[in-house]
C-alpha cells in the first residue's frame, strides 16, 4: 500500500479542479495547468479533494499510484505557491544579469553567456551573484535552474561556478610541493 498515494490531495480555498477522463485541470491564483495520468490509477474529484485510486493489484498500477497523486499535488502547489530555485554565482568576476527576455552570464569564459529564459518560468537577479527562478511547473524551474547551472559547475579546488544556494562543494586539497 503506498503511503503517500492513499492520502486526498485537498484543495485550498481559491483553487477549482475538474476531472475528465484520466486529465485533471487545476485553475488557481498563479494560472492553469492539467496532467494526464496513466491508464493504470483512477482520479476522482469529491468533497473539495482529489483522490487517486490504483486500478488493480498490478505492480505497474501500485508504481503509477504514488507517483500520480504526487503529481497531483504539484498541480496545487503549483497554481497557489509556485515553485522557487535559487542559484548562487561564486567566483571573481562571476556575476548574473537580467536584460529583458534574456540572463546574461559573466563566468570567467572568453565571452558572455546569453541564456534565453523559457516561456512559464520567471527568472530575477537580485543581486549580481544571485539567481531566483520561478514559476508554476516544478519540473520546468528545475530543468532551467540545471541548465543555467551546467554552463559552470562549481570546482572542487576554489568552489568556483554556479551552486544551488546551500548546496555543499566538497573541497579537495590541492597540490603539495
Amino acid at each position: 500500500m503506498s503511503r503517500i498515494g492513499k492520502r486526498p490531495v485537498e484543495l485550498p480555498s481559491g483553487v477549482s479542479a475538474s476531472v475528465s477522463g484520466q486529465t485533471v485541470e487545476v485553475k488557481g491564483p498563479k494560472g492553469t495547468r492539467s496532467f494526464t495520468a496513466n491508464d493504470d490509477v483512477t482520479i476522482t474529484f469529491d468533497d473539495n479533494a482529489l483522490t487517486v485510486t490504483p486500478r488493480g493489484k498490478s505492480k505497474r498500477a501500485r508504481q503509477q499510484w504514488g507517483m500520480s497523486r504526487t503529481q497531483v499535488a504539484n498541480l496545487v502547489q503549483g497554481v497557489t505557491e509556485g515553485f522557487k530555485k535559487e542559484l548562487e554565482v561564486q567566483g571573481v568576476g562571476y556575476r548574473a544579469q537580467m536584460q529583458g527576455n534574456t540572463l546574461k552570464l559573466s563566468l570567467g569564459l572568453s565571452h558572455e553567456v546569453n541564456f534565453e529564459v523559457p516561456q512559464g518560468v520567471t527568472v530575477t537577479t537580485p543581486k549580481p551573484t544571485e539567481i531566483t527562478i520561478e514559476g508554476t511547473d516544478q519540473q520546468e524551474v528545475g530543468q532551467v535552474a540545471a541548465n543555467i547551472r551546467e554552463w559552470r559547475v562549481p570546482e572542487p579546488y576554489k568552489g568556483k561556478g554556479i551552486r544551488y544556494k546551500g548546496e555543499f562543494i566538497f573541497r579537495k586539497e590541492g597540490k603539495k610541493k
